[in-house]
Order: structure tokens, then C-alpha cells, then sequence
């Protein structure tokens, strides 16, 4: 039995409902965690050196405002023009893509870092992510040009959103969760090694390799491969949105501690000594470093 038009315009006004709210959630989290770390953050930035990953760091802690704040208006501003509402979603798409990709590449730095940069993985790592990143946002862009604009007709209702049929959405989180799996793999290989090594505790080897960061990336991308298959459109947007906000949250996080960290090290010993395996991409650190 069809669902009647009624119906319809009921679940998309429930769909655009949550989205907005779960958006609103996601905007507040991000502003509690930055003003959480506005001292050490302020810090880093007048005190470090210009270097490429600083440049990296800046693009993935602040486009997610840009982003989070177009997605707001999306949600809460009347707009019942489809082709403004597709510009509008062209242009989301392209911070969330800028976003991901910069907190992506900060993973794959430390990764690099955690194998002393060896020039063979690095260009493997580095030129495999970067086509991750063409093939993933091809599918994107292709998803979001077939699609079409969802809008509510009913009064009070506000948003839009762009509906597609799960497989090809899907399939853009595919290539980078074959990433992501590869970055926590070299990242578990080398725990294990510095676990036979240092014969320290497991859980704190752990924490050092930030491990748990990389499988909350895992997590994430397997979350947005499989939810475009099993529940609605709104749905699988707010989990898009989620694996941004997080991704670049632990990324910028990681890298302050690092950054500050390496800082502290250099203030006790008084010699431009890099801490042993995290000395990855501070601001203070030599451009080879990177």
C-alpha cells in the first residue's frame, strides 16, 4: 500500500524536525569543547611556528564552525526554494569534505610519525589517502547532483536536506573506512611492538598511541556505511554530520596535547629534544618532522 501524500509530508516534517535538533546538539558539544581548551588552544597558536600542519590543524578546528553554522540556517531558516536550498547543500558539502579531509590527514601524520617517517610508508600512506579523499567526494558530489531537495509543506516546519538512495552514499564512507582500518592496523602494529619493547602497561601504551581515537574513526565511518541502508534520510545525515564534528574534535585535541606535550619537555630539559614517538607535527618541530 502507497503511503498517502499526508503520510509522506509528515515524515519528512519529523525527519527535518530531528535533523534540526540533533544539528543544534552537535553545535553546542563543539562550542563546549572549544571553549574548554580556548587557553590551551590561544596558546598554541601565538606560540607555534608557521608550518604546513599548523595550517592543517587551523582548517580542520575552525571550518566546522562555518560548517555548523550554514547547517544551523539550513535547518531553522524557511526556505522552500529547492535550487537555493541545493546551493546551499553544495556548499555544506564542501566544508564537511574540507573538514574530513584535514582531520583525516592529521591522523595519517601521526601515523607517519609513529614509524619514524619512513619515506616508502609515507608516500604510500599520503598518496593512498589523498585518492581515498578524489574517490569519496566524486561519489559525494555525484550522490548529491542525482538527488533530489527534501522540504516540509507543513507550517512551522523548517530545513531541507537531500534524499538519496542509501548504496551510492554508502559507498562514498566505504573507501574511507578502508583507510581509516589501514591507520589503525599501522597504529596497532607499532602498540604492540613498543609493548614487547617497553614491557610497560598495555592500557597506557594505548593512550599514548591515541588508539582509541583511531577506532572512534572506524567506528564512525562503519556507522555512516551502514545507516544510508537501514533507516531514513535524516538519520544518516546527523550521523555525516556527527563523524565531522568528532573526527576534527579528537584530531585538533591530539595534536594540542602533542604540541603542548613536546613543549613541556623542552622547558625541562632545555634542549629542543622531541618526545619518543609523539613528536609528530608540533608547531615547534622541523619542517622534515612533518
Amino acid at each position: 500500500m502507497e503511503p498517502s501524500a499526508d503520510d509522506v509530508q509528515i515524515a519528512v516534517a519529523w525527519g527535518l524536525h530531528y535533523l534540526a535538533y540533533i544539528r543544534m546538539t552537535q553545535a553546542t558539544f563543539w562550542t563546549y569543547d572549544y571553549v574548554c581548551l580556548l587557553h590551551e588552544e590561544w596558546t598554541f597558536l601565538r606560540q607555534s611556528r608557521w608550518t604546513r600542519v599548523k595550517v592543517i590543524y587551523i582548517f580542520a578546528r575552525y571550518v566546522p564552525f562555518f560548517s555548523m553554522a550554514l547547517g544551523l540556517y539550513m535547518a531553522f531558516a524557511p526556505d522552500e526554494n529547492p535550487d537555493k536550498c541545493r546551493v546551499l547543500i553544495d556548499i555544506y558539502s564542501c566544508f564537511g569534505l574540507i573538514s574530513l579531509t584535514c582531520s583525516e590527514w592529521i591522523f595519517v601524520l601521526r601515523t607517519c610519525a609513529l614509524w619514524n617517517n619512513n619515506r616508502i610508508l609515507r608516500v604510500v600512506m599520503q598518496t593512498t589517502f589523498f585518492a581515498v579523499i578524489t574517490i569519496s567526494a566524486g561519489l559525494l558530489f555525484t550522490g548529491i547532483t542525482l538527488s533530489y531537495v527534501v522540504t516540509s509543506m507543513i507550517p512551522g516546519i523548517t530545513g531541507c536536506y537531500w534524499s538519496l538512495g542509501g548504496v551510492l552514499y554508502s559507498m562514498s564512507f566505504v573507501f574511507l573506512l578502508i583507510c581509516q582500518l589501514g591507520l589503525f592496523s599501522l597504529t596497532l602494529i607499532h602498540v604492540i611492538q613498543s609493548w614487547r619493547t617497553a614491557r610497560g602497561h598495555l592500557y597506557t601504551i594505548l593512550v599514548k598511541h591515541n588508539i582509541f581515537y583511531y577506532a572512534c574513526g572506524v567506528f564512525l565511518s562503519a556507522m555512516n556505511v551502514l545507516t544510508p541502508l537501514l533507516f531514513s534520510d535524516s538519520v544518516f545525515h546527523s550521523f555525516e554530520d556527527l563523524e565531522i564534528c568528532v573526527l576534527a574534535i579528537l584530531a585538533t585535541r591530539m595534536h594540542l596535547y602533542l604540541w603542548h606535550s613536546n613543549q613541556q619537555h623542552v622547558n625541562s630539559s632545555g634542549l629542543q629534544t622531541f618526545l619518543s614517538n609523539t613528536c609528530i607535527f608540533v608547531g615547534s618541530e622541523p619542517e622534515v618532522t612533518e
